[in-house]
């Protein structure tokens, strides 16, 4: 063999693209086995997982909520400067509020908000932020205001949508709801999405629409307490339709989620105290207002004590109330809906319709309607309070709440104007609606049914 140095160059070239060749191929084969894959993104941090909720418009963890804010206050001290951080901290701090039912949280998260459109005054985000701080005082007008100017800035940012339609629905503006809703269905589609249709549906008295969509909504849902949220919202709809089971499973699935779910908690109270297992709904009840003191819990709370003979134990949820209300003015909320509706029934009724009456001035919706005509009867205006009980029951095409309370209302006052038959036929739907609605109103229900008793078939028919 001629073993010349140039063929033995020859020899090693092909052996080094041999081996190459090889090499390539085996990296091939690593590449697509288990150990040469890269690694899973690592999971997001709790306040990248507290930002990407309230950004979007939904619930985050309250562990979640203090991680964000505790790290946007840290990095704010170097960064004064960062409209951003401001905003994000603002948000934080009024979801923080909202979950806890702590007003004190409004103050901190409007000088956050506030600041950030200072540093920048068109700060999509901060402006959001102010819409979603307005609707939780309850102050739709401004929410509205704000929201406006966030959409006049990026109309084609679907996160201030929300804010607006609730601000809308709150100022009882059916056609501007509308077609907020029809917009943001145009730009966004998602459980946060499904769950803004599903309240607009149920105020407009679509209840299987609405039930539906939550049901998707919870489907898709990302983080637990998300899911939890929306499960809450399917347990109040089966609940107002009177399906204490289904109603009493949704917000058990809800608390098991997401623990810190108090609305959930003080829906299974309702729950159980129709379905007649007294001990547990109070147990319920005690523990939603521990962690979330809303003055709406303390007055159903209050109510059950009544409907059992224990006034002094009323008496006390009642005190909470007023605390609350008091404590929400003291940090620019509003809360004298519920303040109405308790003077109406359990305080000064004369009192309860001027508030009631300056409520309507500021915000006409069909819950405001509905407490200010029971305000009125119960005052003994009953022929000025009649127009006001027909608006929330029908809305103002036709096609209001399907609430059983607001139907008896109706009833009621029907009832006092000598209208038999629009009584009658009131006072049954609400209890064919939900026969539970109320531990004290319910009751009351059926006895003026009793009084009333069959139609008369001389009378003829009757007008509503």
């Amino acid at each position: 063999m001629n073993d010349t140095p140039r063929a033995r160059r020859r020899r090693l070239r092909r052996a080094l693209l041999a081996s190459a060749a090889g090499t390539a191929v085996l990296g091939g084969v690593l590449v697509t086995l288990p150990w040469g894959e890269q690694a899973p993104p690592p999971a997001p941090t709790p306040p990248e997982r507290a930002l990407a909720a309230v950004t979007s418009g939904v619930p985050a963890a309250l562990p979640d909520l203090e991680a964000l804010a505790a790290e946007r206050e840290r990095h704010l001290r170097t960064h004064p400067g960062d409209a951003r951080a401001w905003a994000e901290l603002g948000a934080a701090r009024t979801e923080q509020g909202l979950r806890l039912a702590d007003p004190r949280y409004w103050p901190r998260a409007e000088k956050a908000l506030r600041t950030a459109l200072k540093v920048r005054e068109d700060s999509v985000p901060a402006l959001r932020g102010m819409a979603v701080l307005a609707n939780a005082r309850r102050d739709y007008e401004d929410a509205r205001a704000w929201g406006e100017a966030a959409r006049k800035l990026e109309p084609e940012r679907w996160t201030t949508y929300p804010p607006l339609i609730e601000a809308s629905a709150g100022l009882g503006d059916d056609e501007e709801t509308g077609r907020l809703l029809e917009r943001l269905a145009k730009l966004r589609s998602g459980p946060a999405v499904m769950a803004r249709a599903a309240a607009v549906y149920r105020d407009r008295g679509w209840r299987e629409d609405a039930a539906a969509k939550l049901a998707d909504a919870a489907s898709a849902a990302g983080e637990p307490v998300e899911r939890a949220a929306y499960l809450e919202r399917a347990g109040q709809l089966a609940w107002e339709r009177g399906d204490r089971e289904d109603a009493l499973r949704h917000f058990q699935e809800a608390v098991r989620t997401d623990p810190d779910q108090r609305a959930a908690q003080a829906g299974q109270g309702r729950a159980l105290a129709a379905l007649g297992r007294t001990t547990e709904a109070l147990s319920a009840y005690r523990t939603a207002l521990a962690r979330r003191p809303r003055p709406e819990y303390a007055l159903e709370l209050g109510e059950l004590y009544e409907s059992l003979g224990m006034r002094p134990a009323a008496q006390v949820q009642y005190g909470l109330l007023r605390e609350r209300v008091r404590l929400a003015a003291a940090h620019g909320g509003d809360e004298e809906l519920v303040l109405g509706r308790f003077e109406a029934d359990h305080g000064d009724a004369g009192a309860a319709v001027r508030r009631l009456r300056a409520e309507w001035k500021r915000q006409p919706s069909t819950e405001v309607a509905d407490a200010l005509g029971w305000a009125l009867h119960r005052a003994g205006e009953h022929e000025e309070a009649l127009p006001f009980a027909v608006r929330a029951t029908e809305g103002t095409e036709g096609g209001g709440v399907r609430s059983a309370l607001f139907a008896y209302h109706r009833g009621m006052i029907e009832h006092a104007v000598e209208r038999y038959g629009a009584a009658r036929r009131h006072l049954t739907e609400a209890l064919q609606i939900n026969p539970w609605f109320s531990p004290l109103h319910a009751p009351r229900a059926k006895e003026a049914l009793a009084r009333l008793g069959e139609p008369s078939v001389q009378a003829g028919p009757q007008s509503s």
